[in-house]
């Protein structure tokens, strides 16, 4: 049955760089609060950054588009260029901003290139290649160092259409259902639920988002109260969030 949530920001994980063992860097920081049924909720820089999903600018070279781009936005070409290499489609680009779809198929700005909390003003960090195989092998590393078995979640910051502001969505899943589909129930009224589906994982990222600020350098949010959600396999991860094209209204 429902009942509180609870998120708590952990510190203590040290800066990260390619190669670290970031699944031992986790239980070190939360090994007191790791346990079946709990909810690691990371954000995705640490990941990539830990994957060495990151790109020096120095070494990358604008192409006429990106430079276009880049003068329309008052931004590096080089860092567009990233955006463009990033985007398996640029579905938009005005007031300084790219909406691209990447290759995972999520729909946001500048195709999730952040230069922000990195240390080197020339180098931008960029998604992980595939965000729920890594929230997989970060649940199979958590496991193998506690025993526990525990949802992972890496989410990003994306924008809404028609609402302000940012909100972290999950990008990456392992371990916990991304939806909860109450169509076919009834309410409390006895109606039936016709399109009622819940988007749990979002919900997650959006939950430890308040646990933590932006310039804390705490990525890791343990979240309690979700066991419900938390499953034994794997399951399908956050691509199940991602409407189908055919699907899309506003394509």
């Amino acid at each position: 049955m429902p009942g509180s949530v609870r998120a708590s920001a952990v510190g203590g994980i040290p800066e990260v760089r390619a190669g670290d063992d970031l699944g031992a860097l986790i239980v070190a920081a939360a090994s007191s609060s790791v346990r079946d049924g709990v909810v690691l909720v990371l954000a995705h820089k640490v990941v990539s950054k830990a994957e060495g999903a990151v790109v020096s600018l120095a070494g990358v070279t604008a192409s006429e588009r990106a430079r276009e781009l880049a003068a329309q936005a008052g931004k590096d070409a080089r860092a567009v260029q990233v955006v463009l290499d990033e985007s398996a489609e640029v579905l938009r680009s005005e007031r300084g901003v790219i909406i691209s779809r990447t290759r995972h198929g999520f729909v946001c700005a500048n195709a999730g290139v952040d230069a922000s909390n990195v240390a080197d003003p020339e180098t931008v960090v960029v998604l992980p290649r595939d965000p729920d195989a890594s929230a997989r092998s970060l649940r199979a590393r958590v496991r193998d160092l506690t025993g526990a078995r525990v949802g992972v979640i890496i989410t990003d910051s994306f924008g809404r259409a028609w609402r302000q502001g940012q909100l972290d969505v999950a990008i990456g899943l392992a371990g916990m259902r991304a939806l909860d589909d109450w169509r076919g129930r009834r309410d409390s009224a006895g109606m039936e639920l016709r399109a009622t589906w819940l988007a749990v994982a979002d919900a997650a990222a959006a939950c430890a988002e308040l646990a933590r600020e932006k310039d804390s350098r705490e990525p890791l949010v343990v979240v309690e109260g979700l066991e419900r959600y938390v499953t034994a396999q794997d399951g399908p991860g956050a691509a199940e969030l991602l409407r189908p094209r055919s699907e899309d209204l506003f394509a």
